[in-house]
């Protein structure tokens, strides 16, 4: 149990409408724990799930059978606890997690009818399907909490941790880097701005005339990226706020159904928006995006207003944070006073991991020092500048405690955590009433539970 127990609770919460949607006539209760009974198909239906999820992806390693049924016998368990301490979810709480879900699922299927057709239910059916699952889960992850979360673990036991892990097995870092930035939008002038909006308005009279489809006029004129994939499609819900642009998303919830709306101006350049269909909250939209070309002159007054803003970093009158904070365009970093930040969150960096202006930039740079301003264009095709600080950088190395202390503590924690719940498992598990089908009587990682089966039916 203690090598697998917490993949498996994080394998439990992959349980989805997929596997609610495919559940078969045929089946079978393969394990009961308390009142809590697990069917052949929650086992099946969740592997199909996992397999689906990992398709494209490289060196994935799924859970077996025996694990994932494993997964299940602790989130009851888990559950059974929850209800005994009188631990409670509200109707709220999982009205809104449905809600997250269905939009995730439209948003991966297109619309909610073509979600409907697949599952062979509708949305209402689904939320239904969903809600009993959601709040077990949502249970199971309070009363784990409740066992594990006030676990800390003190410099000693770090270093216990460590001197016990053979030195080949950890881990080989190569160098990393802590990077911020401060990035500066050249803004178009205004008789560009007006070329542009003039040709989105014939667009737009375009499709009101009948003369072209708004799909074809995406295909050909759109800078978004992802046009080519979507045709401009989106699905919206108003109360999406932190996922798109405000002007864009108050400007389409102004629309009827088919109307096509004048220029919206957001951060990402000039839009029209078409509503195809609307539910209340939920919609569906296509939009056309211009990007404003941005002149040498823009780019040099950026260049020259960022240029005063580094002389002031340099002689210190000026924190970098209290720089982004200020001047920086970029908002999804003010918070952060510009990290860049890794695929896995982390404020520290590989070189793969940024563009190539930025990779240039940064060989030539030291720790503590900040680049020139520096002109790059961004995944939309703007150009945009910036001034860069290297904030850190690691040379290649085999983990140690003095430069990799918070990942071996964090490390660390999780251990001693998977240590605390396993004794909470030895300890609960032979007060519950438990069951298994002897189809998985060779289930190794089973061990613990069909002896409580066994102890229970004699």
């Amino acid at each position: 149990m203690k090598q697998v127990l917490i993949v498996i609770l994080l394998v439990s919460s992959f349980f989805s409408a997929d596997a609610q949607a495919k559940r078969i006539v045929a089946d079978r209760i393969i394990a009961q724990v308390g009142d809590k009974i697990i069917l052949l198909s929650d086992v099946n239906n969740a592997l199909s799930d996992l397999k689906r999820q990992a398709q494209g992806q490289d060196n994935v390693i799924l859970p077996t059978e025996c694990q994932i049924l494993e997964g299940q016998l602790i989130q009851k368990a888990l559950v059974l606890q929850a209800q005994k301490d009188s631990l409670t979810v509200s109707d709220d709480e999982i009205e809104n997690e449905m809600e997250n879900r269905i939009r995730k699922y439209v948003a991966s299927y297109g619309s909610k009818e073509v979600l409907e057709e697949i599952a062979g239910k509708t949305i209402y059916q689904m939320k239904e399907d969903f809600k009993e699952g959601l709040k077990d889960q949502n249970l199971a992850d309070q009363m784990r909490g409740k066992i594990v979360n006030n676990i800390k673990m003190t410099p000693t036991e770090v270093k216990a941790f460590y001197n016990k892990t053979p030195k080949d097995s950890l881990p080989f870092y190569e160098s990393e880097l802590e990077v911020s930035q401060i990035i500066v939008s050249p803004k178009a002038n205004k008789d560009v701005e007006e070329y542009v909006s003039k040709q989105l308005y014939d667009y737009k009279k375009q499709v009101e005339s009948g003369a072209k489809k708004f799909e074809q006029l995406v295909k050909f004129y759109s800078e978004d990226p992802g046009a080519k994939e979507n045709g401009g499609q989106y699905n919206l819900n108003r109360n999406d706020k932190n996922m798109w642009d405000p002007a864009f998303l108050s400007g389409a919830f102004r629309l009827k159904e088919g109307q096509i709306s004048g220029i919206i101006k957001s951060k990402f350049g000039l839009h029209i928006i078409q509503m195809v269909s609307r539910a209340g909250d939920d919609a569906v939209v296509r939009h056309i995006l211009r990007i404003p070309p941005v002149a040498d002159e823009e780019i040099n007054e950026a260049k020259a207003h960022l240029d005063s803003i580094r002389a002031k970093l340099v002689d210190g009158s000026l924190s970098f944070g209290a720089a982004v904070s200020k001047f920086s365009d970029d908002e999804g970093s003010k918070f952060s006073a510009g990290a860049v930040s890794g695929r896995d969150g982390s404020s520290f960096i590989t070189l793969d991991q940024v563009d190539k202006e930025m990779v240039i930039t940064l060989k030539g740079m030291k720790p503590g020092s900040f680049s020139k301003p520096q002109v790059f264009t961004e995944e939309r095709g703007g150009k945009k500048v910036r001034i860069i600080y290297l904030k850190t950088r690691t040379e290649p190395h085999r983990e140690n405690l003095k430069e990799d202390y918070n990942r071996v503590a964090s490390r660390a924690l999780e251990g001693k955590k998977s240590e605390i719940l396993e004794k909470w498992f030895k300890e609960h598990i032979p007060t519950y009433y438990i069951s298994i089908d002897k189809a998985y009587t060779n289930c190794a990682s089973l061990d613990q539970w069909k002896k409580a089966a066994i102890e229970e039916n004699n």
